[in-house]
């Protein structure tokens, strides 16, 4: 080997030996990445990220303020309305309900709810509350389709499986979740009251990047197990790592979570249809498998998700939305692909 080759051989060892370790340092440098997005983030990002991995976290960082009048920053233990993400919460409450054997997820609900008169409670089941498939649009008109045959996202099933966890336990839904929370430790959960909530943040409309908080919630008592759970990044870990290891439910009610016979499109899992089960949609078809969540109303934003195969939880809570549609859930999208692109999933 003559001493050309030599020093050409060894300068093309050197640079694939940088280029390998500058993108596995791109790969593993998640963190970096993500303060670098909400840095420069437009529209401005205000909330917490958390990511934990085999239930320790390992990123939990606050953005921006739980007032914008006061300027008051926000801190890891500020809690936020988590919206729709309540319902994987009523879901395990109802399983755990099924477990006992006062729940039967086939049967009508008018079995549970007998004061509903309506023709459709012989009809609609458990099952399709659950999954959104049973088609109630009102309590006061008829069915938008024959349950079990298409999807309608809604809060309207959700607060009837808080009336029938009423129904079977002689409790309130908020009696019932708010005991639940303090038997797994989550401090700072508790279902939304009129009282004040020490840390509960304030929530805000965001049009182009300027603030108007919002005044009104629109939790109701009847709707406080569809969209009234009061939380933390911290505590939500908390919930992931006890509810994917296997210590709230049973293996075979566990997997009820996550079995579905109905697909729904939703823009911030992906164009094509996916899986919905049980406050919980699945993406299964995709190389990185992921199930969760979102929630969006009264100015607050939160995205929980969970990657069974790396056990890594993706937790973003923001106090604000953004009054333009196409910009719902931009920044907790583009951290969520950040995630998805580093070493901590592959």
């Amino acid at each position: 080997m003559n001493s050309h080759f030599r020093i050409s051989f060894l300068f093309s060892f050197i640079l694939l030996f940088s280029n390998s370790f500058l993108f596995a340092q791109k790969k593993n440098n998640y963190a970096a990445q993500i303060d670098s997005l909400i840095s420069v983030s437009d529209p401005i990002f205000n909330g917490v990220v958390l990511i934990a991995k085999n239930g320790k976290t390992v990123y939990n960082k606050t953005y921006g303020f739980t007032n914008f009048e006061t300027r008051k920053r926000l801190k890891t233990d500020s809690q936020f309305e988590i919206m729709s993400n309540t319902r994987q919460i009523t879901a395990v409450l109802i399983l755990k309900e099924v477990e006992q054997g006062r729940i039967d997820l086939q049967a009508p609900i008018k079995k549970y709810l007998p004061e509903l008169t309506q023709a459709w409670a012989d009809s609609v089941t458990v099952h399709q509350l659950l999954n959104h498939t049973h088609g109630i649009i009102d309590l006061q008109k008829p069915l938008a389709f024959k349950p079990g045959t298409d999807f309608k996202y809604g809060d309207l099933g959700y607060s009837l499986l808080g009336e029938i966890i009423k129904s079977v336990t002689k409790k309130s839904y908020q009696e019932i979740a708010n005991a639940f929370f303090k038997e797994l430790k989550m401090k700072n959960t508790l279902c939304f009251s009129a009282a004040p909530i020490k840390n509960l943040v304030s929530g805000y409309i965001n049009t182009n990047n300027s603030f108007k908080i919002v005044s009104k919630t629109m939790i109701t008592l009847k709707s406080t197990a569809s969209n009234g759970i009061v939380s933390t990044a911290g505590d939500l870990a908390i919930w992931n790592k006890n509810l994917h290891k296997g210590k709230l439910l049973q293996p075979e009610s566990y997997q009820l979570l996550f079995k579905y016979n109905i697909t729904a499109q939703n823009n911030f899992f992906a164009k094509e249809k996916i899986g919905y089960g049980y406050g919980f949609r699945i993406i299964d078809k995709e190389p990185v498998k992921y199930v969760g969540h979102t929630g969006l109303g009264d100015g607050f934003s939160s995205v929980n998700l969970y990657f069974p195969e790396s056990d890594v939880s993706l937790i973003i809570l923001e106090n604000q939305m953004n009054q333009n549609r196409d910009l719902f859930y931009i920044n907790e999208f583009k951290i969520k692909n950040i995630l998805m692109k580093s070493d901590l999933l592959n």
